[in-house]
């Protein structure tokens, strides 16, 4: 059984100075402009966990900055949901920092710098800033095949692969309390469809999500990679609908 906050005590930590929203004591996220890509911010009493990175170091740098103001120490552990770049090219800004990812995301970050360089501008990152990001692009050290506990300090957390889907490399965050958050990355959407790009995985997606609802449970907050926080009825009404779009039950 995962140990919850209960024996960390979080002061009110002013969330909502910086642009994040409070989810639970000591768990926060923040929705970032331009794609609206969510990160998400846990703190344990010796550590603190960021999920996801955003699109360039210079957001990725603000987004360290700001964890710590809150927290008033540095971010030790980052988690990568997948590996598109509103959510990976921020990760050099968390120098020292153990990066996990799902297994197989190393290698495939490793070989696609330019993709993600090319992708990054043709949704309106400067040139500059992308060459920047994909030079000093970070791939995971630790490898998430399955589910990996990670002990924060009175909480634990834990990652989970629980793709294909989004891609072929989707890892979520499951953070225990009184109210379970999980941390979808973008296997799920709310500010919008769900994107199927050419590294998704359709006949697989549907079995993601199930994946998730097993993990968090029907009074779990789950929070999207893009858009606003929904509960499970929403995450099971995304997943018939996927269903239903790419023909798999």
């Amino acid at each position: 059984m995962l140990v919850a906050a209960d024996s960390v005590t979080f002061m009110d930590i002013p969330w909502e100075d910086f642009g994040w929203e409070r989810l639970a004591p000591g768990v926060g996220r923040r929705r970032l402009p331009g794609w609206d890509a969510t990160v998400g911010l846990v703190a344990g009493r010796d550590a603190l966990l960021m999920y996801d990175t955003g699109s360039t170091p210079r957001e990725g740098e603000e987004l360290r900055a700001q964890a710590e103001a809150l927290f008033g120490r540095g971010v030790t552990h980052v988690a990568l949901s997948h590996p598109h770049f509103d959510h990976v090219l921020g990760t050099a800004a968390f120098p020292g920092a153990e990066v996990f990812g799902a297994v197989g995301v190393a290698s495939l970050l490793e070989h696609e710098r330019d993709v993600l360089r090319g992708d990054a501008v043709r949704f309106g990152v400067p040139p500059a800033d992308a060459a920047e990001a994909a030079g000093r692009l970070v791939v995971p050290r630790h490898q998430v095949s399955g589910e990996w506990t990670l002990d924060l300090g009175g909480r634990q957390v834990l990652l989970a692969n629980v793709g294909p889907g989004h891609t072929g490399h989707d890892l979520a965050l499951l953070v225990p309390g009184a109210r379970e958050v999980v941390f979808c990355g973008d296997l799920v959407e709310e500010s919008g469809e769900p994107q199927a790009g050419p590294d998704a995985v359709p006949s697989r997606w549907p079995d993601a999500l199930d994946r998730l609802l097993a993990l968090g449970g029907e009074e779990a907050l789950y929070v999207p990679g893009h858009g606003a926080v929904v509960d499970a009825a929403f995450v099971r009404a995304q997943r018939d609908e996927l269903a239903r779009r790419f023909g798999v039950s």
